[in-house]
């Protein structure tokens, strides 16, 4: 059997169960993760962007020829590009500053132009992504805007399809669901269906600091305080869209961009499940609720996308450690301090390079003292620049003489284990440096410079 295209593989994801991190936390209820990135584009998003285009399709909205024009944060923009491909459409996204670079350039791998917004401004600013996606439709002849927030379809697709999928896949056993909460279509489409089942079912959306779902589901205020900018992708708003049924919503529960990402991190190491930012904040979520769970309970969270569209940001060290979400560990043992530079190939002199040719190899590389070996490769000695330069003040003479004749005692070798107390007793005045060995048998450089970067970085 095969798929007349790719659009027919969409949906029938697998339910996994979760088992580590829940261990951990002593969730004792039965945890299973919706895994969506078995999706053709890797999102859930997949199953509302076909639903919207057919659904236009169908109602004289969306022709042949026309262009697609959409505000996106990458997964929408998508399932909207794949389907666009199989059926004849150009794509235009608007999309903001804050998503990831991956999630750009996959939308431009199918073929869409790609307009990267200003991620702080109002809904309402000309500049938002909202809004240049508006006006684009108005300028650009034969287009049409799915309008995922507002676009109803949206809901309807996860009725029709995520909703029976779960019931089917835990025998009408579920009692909670857990999803982060964007443009609504998801959770409120699988809660309608699921509540229809069984009308007991919790239903938890998972918001950020930074967005208005939260207190407006508890108070019916649209707090505009509330809003301020965050890092989480795929949660949150700052206005309310069309599919966002509070009344399907028993509860929200706001989760710090932090724990988002260091739970994005945690699934892949624990689970083995590569999935993105908001899989990550809906566990944050529901470790933070794990109060209300009782051991007989079947709880269902969304993982809406891959970890792919990540790796310039959660699951880069850097990125998480500028963001103060990673702790900076300073470097304990000679193998960590020589770590940033292992990569390159020790520099050295012969004991029978001219004095000159030293220097120049000292003021080519920026260095201040290299080690030397003899022609058989070992390491017999060393010269730094102080020791050179008074030997040249005293002898000008010597500049064509071999290095051989002025060279230093060679640099101390430590073990890759060595910590920075051992080291620290090596590096002194006389002596700006020494030595370590890899498990390889390369031979890596610490200098002063390098001690006290470790100690004080």
């Amino acid at each position: 059997m095969w798929y007349k295209n790719i659009l027919e593989t969409i949906g029938n994801t697998p339910l996994v169960q979760m088992n580590k991190i829940t261990a951990e936390h002593g969730i004792k209820a039965t945890v299973l993760a919706k895994i969506e990135t078995s999706n053709p584009g890797n999102s859930i998003k997949d199953r509302m962007a076909v639903k919207m285009i057919e659904d236009a399709e169908k109602d004289g909205r969306l022709k042949p020829g026309y262009t697609i024009i959409e505000g996106t944060s990458g997964n929408t923009g998508m399932g909207l590009a794949i389907a666009a491909v199989i059926k004849g459409y150009k794509c235009i996204f608007t999309t903001t500053d804050k998503q990831s670079r991956e999630k750009v350039d996959a939308l431009k791998a199918f073929g869409a132009e790609v307009i990267v917004c200003p991620t702080d401004v109002d809904p309402e600013d000309p500049r938002s992504y909202y809004s240049v996606s508006t006006r684009l439709t108005q300028e650009v002849p034969n287009s049409w805007k799915p309008n995922q927030y507002d676009n109803l379809s949206n809901t309807q697709a996860h009725y029709e399809q995520t909703g029976p999928e779960i019931w089917q896949q835990t025998d009408g056993k579920i009692t909670h669901l857990v999803v982060g909460v964007g443009t609504g279509g998801t959770i409120c489409g699988v809660s309608k269906y699921l509540k229809e089942q069984n009308p007991d079912i919790k239903v938890w959306g998972i918001d950020t600091y930074g967005s208005v779902f939260k207190k407006y589901k508890e108070t019916g205020i649209f707090d505009k305080d509330e809003i301020y900018p965050y890092i989480t992708e795929g949660i949150g708003e700052d206005f309310l869209p069309k599919n966002v049924d509070f009344s399907l919503i028993d509860h929200f529960e706001k989760v710090t961009d932090k724990n988002a990402a260091i739970y994005t991190r945690e699934l892949p190491r624990k689970e083995g499940i590569f999935v993105g930012n908001s899989a990550g904040a809906a566990m944050a979520g529901l470790i933070q609720m794990k109060d209300k769970l009782k051991e007989t309970d079947v709880v269902v969270v969304i993982f809406h996308d891959h970890g792919t569209r990540y790796l310039g940001k959660m699951f880069n060290d850097d990125w998480m450690r500028e963001r103060g979400f990673l702790e900076t560990v300073k470097p304990k043992t000679a193998k960590e301090i020589v770590q940033k530079h292992s990569h390159l190939p020790l520099v050295m002199a012969n004991t029978t390079d001219t004095i000159s040719a030293v220097y120049s190899k000292l003021e080519k590389y920026g260095i201040s003292q290299l080690p030397i070996a003899d022609p058989s490769g070992k390491i017999v000695g060393s010269i730094n620049d102080n020791h050179l330069f008074i030997q040249c003040l005293r002898n000008p003479d010597l500049r064509d003489r071999p290095i051989s004749e002025i060279m230093q005692a060679p640099f101390p070798t430590v073990d890759a284990n060595a910590d920075i107390a051992e080291i620290s007793k090596l590096i002194n005045k006389e002596n700006n440096a020494v030595l370590v060995k890899d498990i390889s048998g390369s031979v890596h450089i610490i200098t002063k410079y390098d001690l006290i970067g470790a100690i004080a970085g």
